[in-house]
C-alpha cells in the first residue's frame, strides 16, 4: 500500500483532498453553466484518481482506460502529423476547433479539406469550417461493420435539408464517398503505426503538461521517420 494511505490520519487528508477538488471542479463547471457554485456538488459518481487526477476516464475499442485523449491531424500526402495535442476531455468533438487551428497556425495556410469519424460530428463543426471556407467531411453517424451503404443520392439537394441531412447526404454521394474513404489510408495507419509497429499503447508520464510532451516526441519520432522514408524513395 502507499505509504500516504498506510496510516487513517494520512488517508483522511488524502480524501479530503480528493474531496475539495471534486467540489472545485463542479463550482467552475457551474460557474462556466451560469449557475450558484455553491449550490452546484459534484455529482453522485464524480471520480478522482490519486496517481493523476488530472487524467479521466475514457472510453477505447479495449474498454475503458484512466488516462488521456491524443489527437492528431495528418496530411493527405506522406501520412506527415501537421497537428496534435493532448487533452483529458473524452468527448474528441470539442477538440476540432483546436486542431484546425494549430494546423493554419503550423502550416502557415488553411487545409483545403478536412476528414473526421462521427466523434468529432456536431453542426458547430461543421459551420466553423465552412466559415474558413475548408471542406467539411464529418460522419453524422458511425457506420457498422459490413453496413450496407443506402444508393447514392441523384440531384440536387433539397434547399430545407438541415446540416446534418445535409452532410449526411454530402457523404453518400459518389464524390463524397470517395472523399471520405481517404481516411482509411490517411489518419487510421498512423495510429496503427504508433500503437502496433512501435508499441506505444500507453503514456508512461503522469500529468497533462507531461503527457502532451510525451505525445509530441512521439508524433516528431513518426515524422522523422517518414521524412527519412520519402527521402530514400526520391
Amino acid at each position: 500500500m502507499p505509504a500516504e494511505l498506510a496510516r487513517r490520519e494520512t488517508r483522511l487528508q488524502k480524501l479530503a483532498e480528493a474531496k475539495a477538488a471534486l467540489e472545485a471542479e463542479a463550482g467552475q463547471r457551474a460557474k462556466a453553466e451560469g449557475k450558484d457554485p455553491d449550490q452546484s456538488p459534484p455529482p453522485p459518481k464524480a471520480q478522482y484518481n490519486f496517481t493523476d487526477p488530472e487524467s479521466r476516464i475514457q472510453k477505447t475499442s479495449d474498454g475503458f482506460v484512466q488516462g488521456y485523449n491524443a489527437q492528431a491531424a495528418v496530411d493527405a500526402h506522406a501520412q506527415i502529423i501537421v497537428a496534435q495535442h493532448v487533452t483529458a476531455a473524452a468527448p474528441d468533438v470539442q477538440q476540432l476547433p483546436a486542431v484546425v487551428a494549430a494546423m493554419t497556425v503550423g502550416l502557415h495556410r488553411k487545409p483545403k479539406q478536412v476528414l473526421a469519424d462521427a466523434g468529432y460530428w456536431s453542426e458547430a463543426n461543421v459551420q466553423l469550417l465552412e466559415g474558413k471556407h475548408i471542406a467539411a467531411y464529418i460522419a453524422t453517424t458511425r457506420q457498422s461493420h459490413g453496413e450496407r451503404l443506402a444508393p447514392a443520392p441523384r440531384g440536387r439537394p433539397p434547399k430545407d435539408l438541415s446540416v446534418r441531412d445535409r452532410m449526411a447526404r454530402k457523404l453518400r454521394t459518389v464524390a463524397g464517398r470517395a472523399v471520405y474513404a481517404c481516411r482509411k489510408k490517411i489518419v487510421e495507419p498512423v495510429f496503427g503505426q504508433i500503437k502496433h509497429a512501435r508499441g506505444f499503447r500507453q503514456f508512461l508520464r503522469r500529468g497533462l503538461h507531461n503527457v502532451g510532451q510525451e505525445w509530441a516526441l512521439i508524433c516528431t519520432a513518426h515524422n522523422l521517420l517518414k521524412l527519412f522514408a520519402a527521402r530514400a524513395v526520391t
